[in-house]
Parts: C-alpha cells; structure tokens; sequence
C-alpha cells in the first residue's frame, strides 16, 4: 500500500510523526509542495493521512506550501475534496477535522476538535491545564495510532483500537478524555 502523508512542518505538532514513523511505502510531504503536486499525490496513493493544525476549513499549510490560489490558508481545503473522495480510508488529524469531513462527505478515521496544547485546553473548558497530561495524551494518541497503522490499515478496525487503547487514558486524563469522544469513523 502506498501512503500519502501530509503534515506540514510545525514544532507543536511534531508529537504526531510517531503515527506515519513506523510505517513503510509512505510519501512524506512537509513542506514546498504546490497543490497540484499534492493533489496528483493523492491521486495516485492508495491512502491519504493528513495531520497537523486546521480548521473546520480544511488542514492549515503553515506556511510551508506555495499556495496557488490568493488568500487560501490550507494545503487540504474544498480543492482536494474531489481526489479525496476517491478513497475510503483516508486519515484526518487536525482540530475540527470532522467538520471538513462531514461537509464534504468523505471517508475515513477523523478528529474532531482535538486539544494538543494547554491554551486549547482552557479554550475547551477542559478541567486539566497543565502540560504534563497534554503531553501524555498526544503521546499515547500518537503512539497508539502509529502502533494500529502498523498492524492494519482498515479505518473500521484502526477505530476500534484507538476507542478501546486510547480510552484507557482517557478513564484518567481529562485531555485523553476528551480527545476520546471526538475520534469519529465515516
């Protein structure tokens, strides 16, 4: 299976590399890529994983991407919905993600808001505020997730691994916990 990773070079979303680390046959696309080029990647991928900030708008380019269309912020937004659409066990990891997702009615394991950092925490109304748990919970998430990606890539089965490992934290991580309800199979 060829992989396509999109995860566009940021220091605070680096926790997340571990997901794609381990695997093998995996296009890395961190930087400097127009979006024709990522969209023809795509195309010719047997699975797309895509990671990093976003909204519900799409997965924020960071600066890292020649953006070909005036005013865009996002390396994955309403112009790669057509090549996304294509496959059903896609892998969508940014805040809001599930939104892009269900507007767009693609397929795959998905994130809704996800909180990565303590300033998202407040923001959240999440009850734990300190760095230790954040860190702890994007570890394990990331770690797990990787672990699953390496043993099976069937969106159905990567689901219920994450449900189950991950919920495990999130019985005493108030981050995990509510990364937990916000993990979403289409």
């Amino acid at each position: 299976m060829k992989t396509l990773v999109i995860h566009p070079q940021d220091k605070s979303t680096d926790f997340l590399s571990p997901i794609y680390a381990g695997l093998d046959n995996v296009t890395l696309v961190t930087r400097g890529w127009t979006m024709n080029q990522v969209r023809e990647a795509i195309q010719t991928h047997d699975q797309v994983m895509m990671m990093g900030h976003g909204s519900p708008n799409g997965l924020f380019a960071v600066g890292q991407f020649p953006i070909d269309y005036p005013h865009s912020s996002y390396i994955i937004g309403a112009s790669m919905v057509e090549a996304l659409s294509q496959k059903d066990n896609n892998i969508f990891i940014w805040c809001n993600a599930d939104q892009f997702v269900d507007q767009h009615g693609l397929k795959g394991f998905y994130s809704g808001m996800f909180v990565s950092e303590v300033g998202e925490a407040f923001y959240c109304g999440v009850k734990t505020f300190d760095q230790a748990s954040v860190d702890e919970s994007n570890d394990t998430f990331a770690r797990q997730l990787g672990e699953c990606l390496g043993a099976t890539r069937a969106p159905d089965q990567i689901f219920d691994q994450i449900r189950d490992q991950y919920g495990l934290l999130a019985e005493v991580n108030a981050i995990a916990e509510y990364n937990h309800q916000r993990l979403y199979l289409k």
